[in-house]
């Protein structure tokens, strides 16, 4: 068997995959108690896990960072046009969109 730095790069690049996958399920897991009975400082950790998690994992499936934060603006205008709950509740799509074209400047 090869030492773990020296695996091949297919094989290393699957185990890395199914490692954020787990990753990221555990994450999901620490928000959901957090929002049980956790404090905010857990629940902003969490949150930041899983999008951390979202982006290496989408790196490691060929998608670029800027690609991945299209799809999100493209998302985000989609629900906004369609009056998703949550922006017509809310406006939250419309504050998140908002704020990723304010951070771009």
């Amino acid at each position: 068997m090869f030492p773990a730095n020296k695996e091949p790069g297919i094989a290393r690049n699957i185990k890395v995959v199914e490692w954020l996958k787990a990753d990221f399920l555990a994450s999901v897991s620490s928000l959901f108690k957090s929002m049980l009975h956790g404090s905010e400082e857990k629940l902003v950790d969490a949150l930041a896990s899983m999008v951390l998690t979202c982006y290496v994992l989408g790196r490691r499936l060929g998608i670029t960072f800027s690609r991945l934060d299209l799809r999100v603006e493209a998302k985000l205008r989609q629900g906004i046009e369609e009056n998703h709950e949550v922006e017509e509740w809310y406006n939250d799509l419309s504050s998140l969109l908002n704020y990723m074209v304010e951070r771009k400047r």
